[in-house]
């Protein structure tokens, strides 16, 4: 195709000539309108749908700060705790981008958790966006290692040794496991070594590979469309210029909208900076204030918060809980068996790896660490397989029986109260109360693909439910 510039008058604006010279070169109006400007979004958007931006505004700041921190920081086990002190005392407004930075990991998972909440809600992982929730998990994934490869950099006593805790438990799989904990480590203990490469990781692989799936993400959002609060899809019912009838430009509704938002979230992201940054102790542990020291272990060693609700259920899994567990396994089998749609063949591929998990879980078998392990990894892992869970025949939780919400807040509370323990120290009953949270959390998810269908379903409308403000 021959190259084409579009013609515009000599006295047209020295900006829109400018624009004109890229457009040609380069579909950054396209790019614009349709990711944004002419992109139609459902017109009935509630607050739930704001932590989206709010989750790209956290990212920037998150890059934007650390890279500030990273022309003072000094990846030297020698010299690490020292170069985190002088950004907070020496540089100028040092501490300031210091905060911003451990702020915004917090502001981040808070704001994801709240994300993916809505989407739990609404039922955004639904068909046809099962890609955009798996890109969205992947997305998670990577925060996860971003925050804990980061978690290490400031050689505090806390850093060092939940680094140590968590690495260790990859000595818990079998055959593989000492070797993988070495070699993630770079030495037999967290050293030197090992603070490189966390370093190398937080700062240059794990986010090139989150800003792909970030755009990955939106792209796929983007095709498909929005969800929205009654899980009607907006592009079956079109007007006469192929526009959704029930739906909106972003810009500038949505645009302005989101600006109210990023307002109401810098005001009080501003105010934890300047006013609570440790916010107790959950957002910055007392103990990172003190220098690493491979000898001296603090009393009780629990990752930031928001890794804590899958902890708890790691710390739960003694001996005396896998009889629980293996209970539960044989009892989730035979309901497979009577109440499943399955073919013989998969029901039984089902029933042999249950019973070789059985085994395994026997006192003979491999030990309560390595299964702590295993269910601290489905716990993450299972999410990713909400989409095909769930087999209500409506997304939104508007429109399913009333004892569904019941089910959500049980969860819910389940999930706040893991998280809660897990930064307690351990104690009898907080085991057991995490024991039982951890049966409530699987359960909801395994038991999803009977109770989500069950009940009296509402009618759902064939426009969006709105009402102007």
């Amino acid at each position: 195709m021959a190259f084409v510039e579009k013609k515009l008058p000599d006295d047209a604006p020295i900006a829109a000539k400018a624009l004109n010279w890229v457009d040609s070169r380069f579909p950054l109006t396209k790019l614009w309108n349709d990711q944004w400007g002419q992109y139609y979004a459902p017109k009935n958007f509630n607050f739930w749908y704001i932590f989206g931006s709010l989750a790209m505004l956290v990212l920037v700041i998150q890059i934007v700060t650390g890279i500030f921190l990273v022309m003072h920081y000094k990846p030297d086990a020698n010299l690490a705790f020292a170069s985190v002190e002088y950004i907070m005392r020496e540089v100028p407004s040092g501490w300031l981008v210091r905060y911003m930075h451990s702020t915004g990991a917090s502001a981040f998972f808070i704001i994801v958790y709240l994300h993916m909440t809505r989407a739990l809600l609404y039922g955004s992982y639904r068909k046809p966006r099962e890609l955009i929730w798996l890109f969205g998990f992947a997305i998670f994934l990577c925060l996860m290692a971003e925050a804990f490869f980061g978690y290490l950099l400031p050689w505090g006593q806390m850093s060092y040794w939940g680094a140590q805790v968590i690495v260790n438990l990859f000595g818990a799989i079998p055959f593989i496991g000492p070797d993988l904990s070495l070699w993630i480590r770079g030495d037999y203990v967290v050293s030197d070594a090992t603070l490189n490469r966390f370093f190398a990781f937080h700062v240059i692989a794990i986010p090139l590979v989150l800003l792909g799936l970030v755009v990955a993400h939106l792209i796929a959002l983007h095709e498909v469309g929005s969800n929205n609060p009654d899980g009607i899809e907006i592009k079956e019912n079109l007007d006469a210029d192929g526009h959704p009838v029930d739906g909106v430009p972003s810009h500038p509704y949505y645009t302005f909208h989101d600006i109210f938002g990023v307002t109401v979230f810098l005001t009080i992201f501003t105010a934890v900076v300047f006013f609570a940054p440790e916010m107790g102790g959950y957002f910055l542990e007392y103990n990172n204030f003190i220098p690493a020291d491979s000898l001296k272990t603090p009393p009780h060693i629990a990752p930031t918060w928001y890794f804590t609700p899958f902890y708890s259920i790691l710390r739960a899994t003694t001996s005396e809980f896998l009889y629980v567990i293996q209970a539960g396994v044989a009892a989730y089998v035979a309901l497979i068996w009577l109440k499943s749609s399955l073919g013989f063949m998969t029901k039984a591929a089902i029933a042999v790896i249950a019973l070789l998990a059985i085994i395994g879980m026997m006192p003979f078998g491999l030990d309560a660490k390595f299964w702590g392990v295993v269910l601290f990894g489905g716990s993450v892992v299972i999410l990713a397989f909400l989409p095909w869970l769930d087999v209500s025949p409506v997304k939104s939780i508007r429109y399913r029986p009333d004892w569904h919400k019941y089910v959500y807040i049980v969860f819910g509370i389940a999930f706040i109260v893991l998280g809660y323990l897990g930064v307690q120290a351990p104690s009898p009953m907080g085991e057991r109360v995490s024991q039982v949270c951890a049966l409530i959390y699987f359960g909801f998810f395994l038991l999803m693909p009977w109770w989500s269908g069950m009940g009296t379903f509402k009618t759902v409308p064939k426009r969006v439910t709105f009402a102007a403000h």
